[in-house]
C-alpha cells in the first residue's frame, strides 16, 4: 500500500509486467529495470502492462496505441523467426521455399523501418543468435544503416550457417561499400573473391551480388 500516486502506478505496471511475464514465459529473454535496454519480449510485456493502467486512468487511445506496439515487438521475436523455421523445415529447397522465405525477411525489414531497435540488440541476433534470428538481423540491418555492423556482415559473409544466409549477408554489404574505409572494402573483395566455386556454382544469384559487390569496390577505389 501506498499513499504516493507514483508509486501507486508503478507497482500497477510491475505487477502488470509479472503477469505478462507468467503468460509469455520462457520466451522472454531478460527485463531490465532502470538500464538503457529493454529486451524485445520485455518490452512488449511493459508495453502491455503500461497499456492496462492507460486504460484504468480512461486514456483510451494510448492503451490503444501501446497494445499495438507491444504486438508489433512481439511480432519481431517470436512468430516471424519461427516462420522462418517453419518454412525451412516443412518444405523441399527450391524456388518456392526461397520465395516463401524472402517473405518473411521482407516483414523483419518492414518491421525494422517501423519500429525501432537497439543496435546492440540486433547486433547480438547476427553474431550468436539462432539461424532465425541471424536472419532477422541481417533483414534488419539491410532495411536500417544505423543498425549495421561490418564486422558480423563480413562475418555472414565468409562463414554462413545456409545459402540464404550467405545471400542476404551479400545483399547487405553491397549496400554497405558507400560507408567502408578503404581496408574494410578491400577485406569484403578477398572475402567475396575467396567464396568462387564450389560454394557459388549453382546459385547465379549469389554469383551476381559476388560481381556486383567486386565491381563496386572497384568504383569505391577510384573515388578516393
Amino acid at each position: 500500500m501506498t499513499q504516493n500516486g507514483t508509486g501507486s502506478a508503478a507497482l500497477i505496471v510491475f505487477g502488470g509486467v509479472l503477469l505478462l511475464l507468467a503468460l509469455l514465459g520462457s520466451g522472454i529473454e531478460s527485463l531490465e529495470f532502470g538500464g538503457a535496454t529493454l529486451r524485445i519480449r520485455a518490452a512488449a510485456a511493459e508495453r502491455f502492462a503500461l497499456a492496462e493502467e492507460s486504460e484504468r486512468r480512461g486514456d483510451i487511445a494510448t492503451a490503444r496505441e501501446l497494445r499495438a506496439e507491444a504486438r508489433t515487438l512481439l511480432d519481431a521475436a517470436g512468430p516471424m523467426a519461427a516462420d522462418y523455421g517453419s518454412v525451412r523445415g516443412s518444405m523441399r529447397a527450391g524456388a518456392s521455399r526461397t520465395r516463401a522465405l524472402e517473405e518473411v525477411t521482407a516483414r523483419a525489414r518492414r518491421l525494422a523501418q517501423e519500429q525501432s531497435f537497439e543496435s546492440a540488440e540486433v547486433l547480438r541476433w547476427l553474431r550468436d543468435g539462432t539461424d532465425e534470428q541471424r536472419i532477422t538481423a541481417l533483414a534488419m540491418m539491410q532495411a536500417r544503416p544505423e543498425l549495421r555492423n561490418f564486422e558480423a556482415t563480413l562475418a555472414a559473409v565468409t562463414n554462413p550457417r545456409t545459402p540464404f544466409e550467405q545471400y542476404h549477408a551479400m545483399r547487405l554489404a553491397l549496400q554497405m561499400i558507400d560507408e567502408l574505409d578503404t581496408g574494410q572494402a578491400r577485406r569484403l573483395a578477398e572475402a567475396v573473391e575467396a567464396q568462387r566455386g564450389i560454394r557459388f556454382r549453382r546459385d547465379p544469384d549469389r554469383v551476381r551480388l559476388r560481381e556486383a559487390i567486386l565491381q563496386r569496390v572497384r568504383g569505391h577505389a577510384q573515388k578516393r
